[in-house]
């Protein structure tokens, strides 16, 4: 089986993010652009590349629910079974934040998105940082979302925002995950 923990991809964007840098890589329905969720500068160069206001909020991608514990705490373990449940895989929770996640990951909202991701590079990537990291399609506001390496070079090539694009082809999945808040349990997006 192909291990991406092996590969430079991995190692390079790993590295990318903790300089502060901004990816893009493959996730399970499209391509995503990611950083260091506290790192305002990174995150910023989100936004601008995205040409997408901060009030919107962004979603956060981990490998295992280990990796959101910080996010967690405070959710009854009902809660927290329910989230188990239905990861790794497409479905973005909406969870209470905290106060661990800063304004310019949750946006207007008083709710922090996370997923565990089932795509073997983002769990790599995850698992070699060592944390979650932010997740929002490969687009300018108002274009498809990018499917392809081709497409993410096509819309940012040139922009000193994007640091680096990993090796890899998004999954097999026709959308975007699913979004559903925990305390409501009221689907956002299907």
């Amino acid at each position: 089986m192909f291990e991406w923990s092996k590969t430079p991809s991995i190692r390079i964007a790993s590295q990318t993010i903790r300089q502060g840098g901004v990816i893009a890589y493959p996730t399970e329905a499209v391509w995503g652009l990611g950083c260091d969720l506290f790192n305002y500068s990174a995150v910023s160069n989100i936004l601008s590349l995205k040409n997408r206001s901060v009030d919107k909020g962004l979603i956060l991608v981990a490998a295992d629910i280990k990796q959101f514990d910080f996010i967690l705490e405070g959710l009854s373990t009902e809660q927290k079974t329910k989230l188990q449940h239905s990861w790794p895989g497409p479905v973005t929770w909406l969870v209470p934040n905290n106060g661990s996640v800063p304004y310019w990951i949750t946006g207007d909202h008083q709710s922090v998105a996370i997923r565990v991701s089932a795509h073997p590079l983002v769990k790599s990537l995850c698992q070699y940082y060592g944390g979650p990291i932010v997740s929002t399609s490969a687009n300018p506001q108002g274009k498809p979302a990018a499917k392809t390496h081709w497409q993410v070079e096509r819309y940012f090539n040139g922009c000193p925002e994007l640091d680096f694009i990993t090796q890899g082809i998004v999954g097999k999945r026709n959308k975007p995950s699913d979004i559903r808040d925990l305390l409501t349990e009221t689907i956002i997006r299907q």
